[in-house]
């Protein structure tokens, strides 16, 4: 199968990345639903009333295991790294990360991915190897699903008859059960101390911890639930609930349900699997225990985290840091986006939950002393578009997006006016108010400009984002339950009017989310490569002087151009998904392509885009990687030294057979002048595509030309005529002072010799010697010099393999070859790119961009 068409095989397959999403909403809806139905009978007064009973005895106890649990979440980060990586992040470090990492991916929602790319960044940051942070971050779902498996061995075998859904089976079967599972979990324990070891599912690999590693992980793992749930055992009502254990485990299970759904932190979700598996419905002093349970378990660890932030940001711009604050502060620098994302977030949620709750009427009395209705009512349906604005633009905040920053903050501003002129609520428009101060904060971290859109918005976020409105409709739903619907409602303009505005505010939120989805679904496609784009004149003249020939595919006309200050040396690149692909090396002078190479990478930076450069050669590699970015292989560019070449000897029988031969059968070999390409256009237009079609394949582009007249007016064209009609023909590429000279378009006519391209390339190499040009470049073979052995990368390995084994898709050995035949030598080179999860993107990225169909990033 060939790259291309591998591209769009993964191109058939995109819609499954919606799958995901649409399953957790569904979740949401699901859950939200079944909690409609356990509530229904009770009120908001009787839940307030329920808060305000909890006790300051177990709001102490819940703080204290609040910390005990985010302790084990440190604890345990601290031994991945001391095991898997010791000595390349500091204890400090590694416990600051696992702490502040959950406590902003618990309220972010989907902790285990959010919480996994936090750690890549920071550990990446660290020098930790890819395959290591994968140790690390796997070792969560070690902790997790063996905790669990652990407690539900220990419920069995303690507790059988308490256990829900073993209860049948008998005490004897479930007594079994839990030994085997016990057994189980420690005969793996065992089973990693016998050496490294990996698991594997389909294509996807996880390095496991040692097993040393694993036990201390095992027990965080149980600490980190145990305690967690004892956040919430201790809240809820006295004789809710018999038996912590069995208690941990529902709470486990809410847990996993809760990062399956759509919600973030779960919102919904954890709930219902609550209530329904310990059949607590119509319990007010029960929803009490689960509001106050967020409230200190996710809301709390949040603010504190954001205040340490605050404090870690200050102390840096303050004064110059060493030793371990140092490095601190670099470790805590990735988890701001995401943080600032749920400050927003948050804001939003806020401005929503209250235009779905009853304003207080004295206050609305109040305020119509001092303003109309008809502006409360604005100001009412003003909150809700700018919550869901807020929820929408969060998103660009977690990609660092400058416009994301100040319109952040603008709506928090905005949405702290509005709070008070809908209903004098003037707790919000304090939070709102504190919410954009720690924005200003951070505003240092937001630099980037994207070219994806305005926020960079996905499906999955949108997804979010909605399920966030169906809460905060249900609770609408829920606090307007006894009032009658009626078509009238929607137009009921009054004070006291608290449920028509709840439901016109709904619509708002719900248009809001349709209008961004419909113009995600119009403008999520990248621009096709563009066709003869305007080239800016700087480039003709830096494109003459370049001695290097893939210089002129800046002719071409699909590029953008980023140029060096003094505009005497340019970046050539497009953009794809979300990467920007610059190909080649920069093009200029050699004092100018090191600061071009890097204005380049931080302009990739600034606009939220992956840094790649395709085709760059090995001497350069230290540069790049110096930038942070990985190398991989391509495979071989084959270069003729003009100055030894020959067809004379045994070595080149070939060739000068195929030279005599054509000239038997009356191929006639000219360079035609560029000045008289154009006369002659039709005619190897006619060449082209019945060369297309013997191929049965398409134009790419990028890095490789295709037919276009303007392109090929820049050009001198080898040919072969018969009879004198052009028969075969290929555009001349020539580098400045005759360094090297060589081919692009290379195309004939079917039929009408089997030696036309050895004929064409031998007398054109000839033509090259005679005049001067020192190389003739030849260009690559894909995949070819790949190491094939036990130590190499997963890239080496799996590259040369396809080289060997997909004769049947593409004759990579066949092009080698051809090539081998002129004696060439060759030379390395690669592609240049962020590593980790990220590689494989770029793959995608680079593929759909040669084959002229460039996607967007999911």
């Amino acid at each position: 199968m060939t790259i291309e068409a591998k591209a769009d095989r993964i191109s058939s397959r995109a819609w499954r990345k919606y799958v995901p999403a649409l399953l957790g909403l569904a979740i949401t809806i699901a859950a939200f639903a079944a909690l409609g139905s356990m509530v229904h009978t009770l009120t908001l007064g009787e839940v307030r009333r329920a808060i305000q009973a909890v006790s300051g005895f177990d709001l102490v106890l819940a703080l204290l295991f609040t910390v005990v649990s985010f302790a084990a979440v440190s604890l345990y980060d601290v031994v991945a790294v001391e095991t898997i990586a010791p000595g390349k992040v500091s204890k400090p470090v590694a416990a600051t990360v696992g702490a502040a990492g959950y406590a902003i991916s618990n309220a972010l929602g989907f902790p285990l991915l959010t919480g996994g790319a936090l750690r890549y960044h920071v550990y990446k940051s660290g020098g930790i190897e890819l395959a290591d942070i994968g140790r690390i971050v796997g070792t969560s779902w070690f902790a997790l699903w063996f905790a669990l498996a652990i407690m539900l061995g220990v419920a069995l075998i303690v507790d059988p008859s308490g256990v829900p859904v073993f209860r049948e089976a008998g005490p004897v079967v479930d007594m079994a059960i839990g030994v085997v599972l016990v057994a189980l979990v420690a005969g793996f324990v065992v089973w990693l101390a016998g050496g490294e070891r990996t698991a594997r599912l389909g294509k996807f690999s996880l390095p496991l911890p040692s097993h040393k590693g694993a036990i201390v992980q095992l027990i965080a793992g149980i600490v980190d639930v145990g305690a967690a749930a004892a956040v919430l055992y201790v809240l809820m009502p006295p004789g809710t609930v018999d038996s912590f254990i069995l208690f941990a485990l529902v709470f486990s299970v809410a847990v996993v349900v809760g990062v399956a759904s759509s919600a973030p932190g779960g919102l919904g979700a954890f709930e219902a699997t609550i209530i329904v598996s310990l059949g607590l419905s119509q319990r007010a002093d029960v929803v009490a225990a689960l509001l106050v349970y967020r409230l200190i378990y996710t809301v709390l660890p949040l603010l504190v985290t954001v205040v340490g932030l605050l404090v870690v940001e200050g102390v840096r711009r303050r004064r110059k840091l060493h030793g371990p604050m140092k490095e601190l502060a670099r470790a805590l620098e990735p988890m701001v986006p995401p943080a600032t994302a749920v400050l927003a977030f948050s804001g939003g949620l806020v401005l929503l939950l209250s235009g779905a709750t009853p304003g207080k009427a004295y206050r609305l009395d109040l305020l119509n002393d001092y303003l109309p209705l008809s502006f409360i009512e604005m100001s009412h349906l003003a909150a809700s578009f700018v919550g869901v604005a807020l929820l929408i633009v969060s998103r660009g905040l977690a990609k660092r997006l400058w416009r994301a920053w100040v319109v952040a903050f603008a709506l928090l501003i905005a949405g702290a006016l509005f709070s008070i002129s809908k209903g004098l609520d003037w707790e919000e428009a304090i939070v709102l108010s504190l919410l954009a101060g720690l924005l200003i904060g951070f505003r240092h971290a937001f630099y980037r400009r994207s070219m994806r859109g305005l926020f960079a918005i996905t499906w999955s976020w949108l997804a979010a984002v909605s399920a966030t409105v169906i809460a905060s409709v249900w609770l609408g739903f829920f606090a307007y339950r006894h009032v009658e619907y009626a078509n009238t409602m929607w137009w009921d303009f009054a004070l006291s009017a608290n449920a028509p505005r709840f439901l016109r505010a709904t619509v708002v939120a719900f248009a809001v989310i349709a209008f961004v989805g419909l113009d995600v679904a119009i403008h999520r496609r990248t621009d096709r490569v563009q066709r003869r784009s305007r080239i800016p004149d700087e480039v003709f003249p830096i494109v003459e002087a370049s001695p290097e020939t893939n210089a002129a595919l800046a002719l071409l006309g699909d590029k953008r151009f980023l140029f060096s200050p003094d505009k005497r040396g340019f970046v050539m690149y497009a953009r794809s998904g979300g990467s920007l692909v610059a190909l080649g090396e920069p093009v200029g002078p050699p004092d100018v392509v090191h600061d071009l190479a890097w204005a380049f990478r931080d302009f990739a930076d600034s606009h939220a885009e992956r840094t790649v450069f395709y085709e760059v050669p090995p001497q350069s590699l230290p540069m790049y990687l110096d930038m942070g970015l990985v190398a991989l292989k391509l495979g071989e560019v084959a270069r003729v030294d003009l100055g030894t070449f020959t067809i004379e000897g045994p070595k080149k029988q070939d060739l000068r057979t195929a030279i005599r031969r054509a000239e038997r059968e009356g191929l006639v070999f000219s360079v035609m002048p560029r000045d008289e390409v154009v006369a002659h256009m039709d005619e190897l237009r006619a060449v082209s595509d019945a060369w297309l079609a013997m191929k049965s394949g398409t134009e790419k582009g990028f890095s490789l030309g295709y037919f276009d007249r303007a392109y090929l007016a820049h050009f001198d064209m080898a040919v072969l005529k018969k009879d004198g009609a052009i028969v075969a023909f290929a555009n001349i590429w020539r580098g400045a002072n005759k360094e090297e000279i060589s081919i692009d378009l290379m195309r004939f006519l079917p039929n009408v010799s089997k030696v036309i391209m050895d004929a064409l390339f031998g007398r054109l190499m000839l033509h090259a010697r005679d005049e001067g040009y020192k190389w003739f470049n030849l260009g690559a073979a894909p995949l070819s010099g790949l190491v094939d052995r036990r130590g190499a990368s997963r890239w080496n390995r799996f590259g040369s393999f396809l080289y060997r084994r997909g004769g049947s898709f593409y004759r990579f050995d066949g092009l080698k070859s051809f090539k081998q035949k002129f004696g060439p030598v060759w030379t390395p080179h690669y592609l240049v790119c962020p590593g980790g999860f990220d590689t494989a993107k770029v793959l995608v990225d680079v593929t759909t961009l040669i084959s002229g169909r460039p996607k967007q990033d999911p």
